[in-house]
């Protein structure tokens, strides 16, 4: 008799599942790789710059201006990152599907559009019929 255990899985063991999002871009995910990693040694930094400063080192004083130096570049490389998502979306565009919402919004304003110059031409037309009129009397 077999356990939980050792049943197998319907299909083998690794399963793929759909994704919810798409992936990064390439330059948008390097982007974000490099900023990640100047974030880490900019806290490894400001930790070390701490912990020596407890000590009393001499080191502690060029410690801290290095970290302040790469707090600088991590916030440089974060921007970096929103800078490239913002050009690469605007190179290569994003596919933007319209919500229902905006789908009736504009139907509802191009039918009014059409109603106006509609009343437009029956009143020009009715004008010119009835100045004919009026003359012929």
């Amino acid at each position: 008799m077999a356990t939980a255990d050792e049943t197998e899985l319907p299909g083998g063991l690794w399963v793929e599942e759909p994704v919810g999002r798409r992936r990064l871009p390439d330059p948008v995910r390097t982007a974000a790789v490099r900023a990640v990693i100047v974030a880490a040694v900019a806290m490894t930094q400001a930790l070390t710059a701490f912990f020596l400063t407890l000590a009393g080192s001499w080191l502690a004083f060029p410690m801290v201006l290095s970290s302040v130096a790469s707090t600088v570049g991590a916030t440089w490389a974060v921007l970096d990152v929103w800078v490239t998502r913002q050009v690469w979306n605007q190179r290569n565009g994003v596919v933007s599907v319209p919500s229902s919402t905006a789908r009736r919004l504009r139907r509802e304003r191009r039918q009014a559009r059409r109603t106006a110059r509609a009343e437009a031409r029956e009143s020009a037309r009715i004008g010119r019929s009835g100045t004919g009129r009026l003359s012929q009397a």
